[in-house]
């Protein structure tokens, strides 16, 4: 048996992420996720007021950064018990979800589909055609995928004032309220991409789209019609399964969902109580079963992580985040390793629709898993269902223009106290948790949704998502390892369209 170890640097948008791989006779034997650099926002944000983490929160990231501001104003109001009219949910719900849908179709037609234009695939019989749709820069899906979405984020904007980095939340509503104005301008924003994604993204309407309710119906859909199969989803779904991405990348069959999308006819409830449109849960992958979410379950190690040492998993209520860099030792990352009821879970859009029952989804994982292909399906999935919400969202905002954005607290400051806030990003379950003593910040976690899937081995030695996805995998070509790219992009990680291959020391390029 030949045994070698090659590395691969994931250039990430807000940080990077390196792979460390083992293999032998071609397969994956080992993996290592490398948090490659230290941010410490948790660390920042100590000893600090706590309305400044509005501020702070969103420059987590430049991708999802009002999903972070939203996580931390719902861990502000849980802490203060501060109320929220109806009308500011359905402005932030309505942001969130533009910069969702801003974030699926580039990371579907910006990263993952462009590796169909890899020169290992020149001899299928898809080649061409995906290349003429995918090419970076070049092919008309990308090309219509960045124009669009370049657009879908003004919405932020118009209620937000800016994008990204916005912080036009408030502990008890929003800003500003909405406007006709706002309404017509998003409307407009909204039906052209609509439009674009019916045209080209699926080749249909997206009533007749959504209707779709399993597998047999599915394949039959797409095979019914040329303007289906040649869609940018009948490209990807054709082209990803003649390489077989539907056999690829299981990882872990746990799964969790903090539920996505407060209801605004439940705003009297205080967060983290209040109903979502779409429900909350874990998925046992044991028993097939959905169990109900409690965030008590959660917890954190660092065993293998470059942070101060401390046995087990803590929730983050007790967590720590002091970093202890020890590069010749055997911890390797600077992410920690969450787990859900002492369990290495995944996250993200298709745990979402597993979890919510969405028919469709749950057909094509009960044939055949969740696999890369389908993880990637269930992005798209999602980017129909948000754009028909977003539309009654607005129109539901058209109906009650003059309803209040904003219930000022009765105390302009936040009460010495815990709190925590749960949404759903893009990439899956964001989860924020602070405490407040004498009037600061006393501790605060984050735990994002690349944390779940990229984390490192536990105390017990279980690998992460990530890692277990990539344990057993051939690889055609180890100074090309196309196919681990495939894997992991099909997580949708904080990542730019550039992976390289470190291999002795030599670096290569793995397409694009």
């Amino acid at each position: 048996m030949s045994s070698r170890i090659i590395q691969i640097e994931l250039n990430r948008v807000e940080g990077d992420l390196d792979f460390q791989l083992e293999l032998e006779d071609g397969k994956v034997v080992d993996a290592r996720c490398i948090g490659s650099l230290y941010r410490g926002f948790e660390q920042i944000l100590v000893g600090r007021r706590p309305k400044d983490a509005l501020v702070i929160t969103p420059r987590i990231c430049g991708i999802c950064g009002t999903a972070q501001l939203n996580a931390t104003v719902l861990a502000l109001e849980h802490a203060g018990r501060i109320p929220v009219p109806p009308a500011a949910i359905r402005i932030r719900n309505l942001c969130l979800m533009a910069e969702t849908v801003q974030s699926d179709l580039r990371q579907s037609f910006l990263f993952f589909t462009a590796d169909f234009c890899h020169p290992k695939y020149t001899h299928r019989p898809l080649y061409e055609k995906a290349r003429a749709a995918f090419l970076p820069f070049q092919g008309w899906a990308h090309r219509g995928a960045l124009e669009h979405s370049r657009h879908i984020v003004e919405i932020i904007a118009l209620f937000g004032g800016q994008w990204p980095h916005s912080s036009y939340m408030m502990p008890g509503g929003v800003t500003t309220p909405a406007s006709s104005r706002h309404v017509i301008d998003s409307l407009s924003i909204l039906n052209k991409l609509t439009r674009w994604f019916e045209q080209a993204v699926i080749g249909t309407d997206l009533d007749a789209w959504l209707a779709l309710a399993s597998a047999d119906e599915f394949f039959t859909w797409l095979a019914a019609k040329e303007a289906h199969a040649d869609s940018a989803i009948g490209l990807f779904t054709r082209m990803s399964r003649d390489i077989g991405l539907h056999r690829l990348g299981l990882g872990t069959p746990h799964m969790l969902s903090y539920g996505a999308y407060d209801d605004p006819d439940d705003a009297e409830t205080f967060p983290p109580y209040r109903k979502r449109w779409s429900r909350a849960g874990f998925f046992n992958g044991d028993t097939g079963n959905v169990e109900p979410f409690e965030q008590a379950e959660i917890t954190e190690h660092v065993r293998y992580s470059w942070f101060q040492p401390y046995a087990g998993g803590r929730h983050p209520f007790q967590g720590q985040t002091i970093p202890d860099y020890q590069p010749h030792s055997d911890r390797y990352t600077w992410c920690k390793a969450p787990r859900y009821q002492d369990k290495v879970v995944q996250t993200g859009p298709l745990a979402d629709a597993i979890i919510d029952g969405e028919p469709l989804i749950c057909s094509l994982y009960h044939a055949e898993d969740g696999n890369a292909w389908l993880r990637q399906f269930a992005r798209l999935r999602r980017t129909a269902r948000l754009l028909q919400k977003m539309r009654a969202t607005l129109h539901e905002l058209a109906a009650r223009l003059g309803d209040d954005h904003m219930i000022p607290p009765l105390d302009p400051e936040i009460p010495d106290g815990e709190g925590f806030g749960l949404v759903t990003a893009a990439r899956g379950a964001l989860g924020h948790w602070l405490q407040i003593s004498d009037g600061a910040i006393s501790r605060y976690q984050v735990v994002t949704p690349t944390a779940w899937n990229a984390s490192p081995k536990d105390s017990e030695g279980r690998h992460g998502h990530w890692e277990s996805s990539l344990i057993g995998l051939s690889v055609d070509d180890p100074d090309d390892p196309v196919e681990i790219g495939h894997i992991i992009r099909s997580h949708d990680p904080c990542l730019v369209c550039t992976v390289h291959l470190l291999d002795t020391g030599k670096r290569m390029t793995l397409w694009p």
